[in-house]
This record gives C-alpha cells, structure tokens and sequence, in this order.
C-alpha cells in the first residue's frame, strides 16, 4: 500500500497544483472537500488544508474540526489553511490593509525543518486579503516578507508537526515551494516516493484482474491519450475480453477514424470502427448554440453506443477513460459549482446500459496518464497526441454545422497540425486546433474579389489545461501556414492568430 497525502479542499483555484506538486515527489495523494470526514490511518502520512476565497472571519468560512487533526498527524496549511490554524488554535487573524497579491521576498528568521534550504530572499507568490496578526505563545514565526512579519510558522508545542505558510509554495512563481513541499512530503511526514508509473500499472492490472475476472469490458475510444491508456491497461489485464468501439461521429480531424483505426490494430487491441457520422451531422444541421451541439453529440453517441452494445449480450463491464480532474470537478466544494461547459465524458450509459463501470485512471492527471502510457510503450504519436475535445469540431465551428463547413474547419486543420509537425513544434506545445469563424470577410485573389470564411490558429502552452499561455509561433512558421490554409482551402480568404491567455480566456472558443 502506498502512503498517501490527505488535501482538504477550502475552495482554492490552486488546490489541484498541490496535488500535482506531491505527485511530481513520487508520493500519492487524494483530494477531499473540506467537510468530509477522514479517519486517519496508518497510510496517511500528512494533511494538507488549502487556500480559500473565503476569508477566516466570514461567517460563512469553511470549517473543520482542527482537533481531529493536531496532534495525530502531520499538517500543512497554504494560504487561508495557514490562516485558519493560527485562528483555531489562538492566534488572531485581520483584513490586511493592502491586498497583497504577486512576487514577494521571503527571510528565515528561525531555524525550521520545513525551510531547511531556503536560499534568504527567496522568490514566493502571495495571494491573500487577510493577514495573520498575532500567533499564540506556542507557536514560532519562522520566515517574514517585507510587508507581512508572518509568512510561515510552527506550532511547537503539538505531538505532531504543524506548519503554517502564508504564500503558495505549490505554484512555479515560489522559486523554491517544490523544496519545502519536498522538506514537508519528505523528510517531516516521512512519506515513501512508491507512487511511480511502474506501481501504478502493476496495482491497477491487478485490481482489474481481481474486479473483472473473466468477465468481459466495453470501452468507448476516442483516439486521445486517456481512452487510449486506458484500453491498454485493461488489455495488459484481461486480454482479449476487452472489446473497444470507436465512434466516427463525422466531426473528427480529417482522416483521423481511418488513422487510428490503423494504429488501433496495429496495437493488438480488439477494436470496431463504427460510422456513424451522417446520423451525426444529419441531427447538427443548421444547429449553432453550443450547449445544444453538446447535448445532440452526447445523446446520439450513447444511442449509437447502446445499439451497438446490445448486439453483444455477454459484456458486463464499462470502462471509461475518466481522469483526476474530472473527478475532482465534479465535486462541489462550497455551493453550487460554476458551469462553464458541460462536460464531454458521457455520463448516462452506465444506467442505461445496465453495466458495472471501471474507471482505471480516475486517480491521475493527465501527464501522468503519459507517463503510465510510455511506461506500457503505447506510441509516442499516440502519447504525445494533443487534447481534442470530445464533442470534436463541433465546438471549434462557431455558428451553424453543415457539411460543407465541417470540411472547410476539417481541411484547414490538416495543413495547420500538419505544418507543426514538419516544423517540430507540434510537440512543444500542449494543444493547437483551427476555430471557423462565423464571418465572412472581402479578399482578393487574382483579380477577382472574394467573400469568403474566416479561420483563428488556436495554440496554447500548459501543463493540465488549468492555465495556459498562447504559444510564440514564429511569425514565418505563421505566415507559411496563412498562406497554406488561403491557397488550398476554398472558401477561406483570412487566417487570425488567437494570443489570449486562459483564464480569463479559455482554450476551446466554445
């Protein structure tokens, strides 16, 4: 069994960059609500307490019991965590009389195990409205900033160890917070770095093996990475007994079910090609509101799906390609989430269907999906692929779906991630994708004039999809790819570069 790192989550934008963090030390750990209540076992090594928008003074803050924690297992709080043990356990906590937001320099005053290493003047990112004022007597200042005399403290007198951290060692701007999670994971909790690609296969084969047994799974593939390693984990377990659909829903990237289809056989997996693309794009016709192309996408795939499913009367499982993120989305952690978008993993054919579910990547990220898909020597054109949504070109034509504009978004997406992988940047980047636009604009071609579509290159830099940073194509690479896209695809007269980051933009247009 693997030791494990508990998060309770108060409602912090950064809570899954903690997570990431731990990972990246080889150690697992799991993400809870704050109000779920956690028996502490001998595998738990450490609670962390996140940040919040919350302040500790508002009425209606998040709160836990800190007294089923302190004292029987190590503690970290980030931020509002930080906040609210010092408020709990006697200290006082006030609105700071100027946000501190950004870059800060943070000074060790005091000889600590979680600052062991900090360089003086060390780079931290602050990002709070309220201040600790005052700790109690058992506790001890151990580093400062030159705005706050509390950025980090101890609380010396507890059983276990108890610190608190006013900034966020989890994001890249804290030069050094990989080192103090590492100092905090590490040495104080005393967590073994198991969690490892290799032992997650070796777990998760058999777990399915345990699960399934000889029964026999369905799985829904997409051609992205997460259904991808998904469907080679459970062949690794049960072989053949796996079955795997693929579902040409007509708004896939062009030649795209016959390529991997292609590298699906070539992979030994036991995979049907299903088209059913004009069933598909016949429904979308003229269809131009977003959440409407989401909804006919998703209803039409589990009727076809079901179809399909009940031609094959002996399967007992559904495996899906669900991943952390979408797990931990799904989760409320303070009143009703936000939705931005629906989500593209299709919720309803377990009921449907009548089938048990697994789920075997629900507990990582997405480079950690990579990596357990390198680790099984699944190919890299298939690893390194980018995200695409499930809902396909759907949501990267704005406006009305036909045919005709499926192809024209289709076409020029070719010569688009064709040209980034001549030129090698295809793999520098985390995603890129073609938007049509729903404007049509004069051009000149010859000497004739035109009125004709618009097309924005989408790409994009990140590391989950949380936050990204557009990518700084070279304007040449740019240039040869507008004028590619003008002079092959007829109906397209201009070509837009989107330079908008996430947030507050996001990747997808729609």
């Amino acid at each position: 069994m693997n030791d494990k790192i508990v998060i309770l989550d108060f409602g912090s934008q950064y809570t899954q960059l903690i997570a990431r963090r731990i990972r990246e030390l080889n150690v697992f750990c799991e993400i809870f609500p704050f109000n779920k209540k956690i028996e502490i076992t001998k595998d738990i090594k450490a609670v962390v307490l996140t940040g919040s928008p919350f302040s500790v003074n508002d009425p209606n803050a998040p709160q836990i019991d800190i007294e089923q924690y302190v004292n029987k297992v190590p503690l970290l709080g980030v931020c509002y965590g930080a906040q609210y043990l010092a408020k709990e356990l006697g200290g006082r906590v006030e609105k700071s009389t100027k946000r501190e937001y950004g870059k800060a320099k943070v000074s060790v005053n005091s000889l600590s195990p979680l600052l062991e290493g900090l360089e003086q003047g060390s780079q931290v990112w602050m990002s709070h409205a309220d201040t600790i004022i005052s700790v109690p007597d058992s506790f001890k200042t151990i580093a400062q900033t030159e705005s706050i005399p509390i950025a980090a403290f101890e609380f010396i007198a507890s059983k276990t160890p108890v610190f608190g951290l006013q900034f966020h060692p989890e994001v890249t701007h804290s030069s050094q917070g990989k080192e103090i999670l590492s100092n905090f994971i590490l040495n104080i909790a005393g967590a073994q770095p198991t969690w490892t690609p290799e032992a997650f296969i070796d777990e998760t084969v058999n777990w399915i093996k345990e699960s399934v047994g000889t029964e026999k799974v369905l799985l829904g593939l997409s051609g992205g990475v997460d259904s991808t390693i998904a469907a080679s984990l459970i062949h690794k377990a049960i072989g053949d007994n796996l079955l795997c659909y693929f579902i040409n829903n007509g708004l896939l990237r062009k030649n795209e079910f016959e390529d991997v289809m292609e590298s699906y056989n070539g992979m030994g997996l036991n995979v049907f090609g299903i088209d059913a693309s004009s069933e598909f794009l016949t429904l979308l016709e003229g269809v131009s509101d977003p959440e409407k192309k989401r909804k006919i996408i998703g209803k039409t795939f589990i009727d076809v799906f079901e179809r399909e499913a009940k031609k094959k009367s002996d399967i007992k499982w559904l495996a899906q390609g669900t991943i952390y993120p979408d797990v931990i989305e799904s989760v409320s952690v303070h009143g009703p989430s936000v939705t931005i978008k629906s989500h593209h993993n299709v919720g309803g054919l377990p009921e449907k269907l009548d089938l048990k579910l697994i789920e075997p990547l629900r507990m990582l990220f997405k480079d950690e999906v990579r990596r357990v898909g390198r680790s099984l020597e699944v190919k890299n054109e298939i690893v390194s692929r980018h995200p695409f949504p499930g809902p396909g070109l759907a949501i990267r034509i704005l406006g009305p779906i036909s045919k005709e504009r499926v192809r024209l978004c289709q076409e020029a997406d070719h010569i688009y991630i064709n040209k980034l992988k001549e030129s090698g940047w295809y793999d520098k980047v985390w995603q890129a994708g073609v938007i049509l636009l729903p404007i049509k604009s004069v051009g000149v071609m010859g000497d004739e004039r035109t009125y004709e579509n618009t097309v924005a290159l989408r790409c994009v830099n990140s590391v989950d999809g949380m936050t990204a940073e557009w990518s700084h194509l070279p304007y040449e690479l740019l240039a040869e790819i507008s004028n590619d896209i003008i002079n092959h695809v007829k109906g397209i007269n201009r070509v837009v570069y989107d330079i908008s980051t996430k947030p507050p933009s996001t990747i997808e247009w729609e």
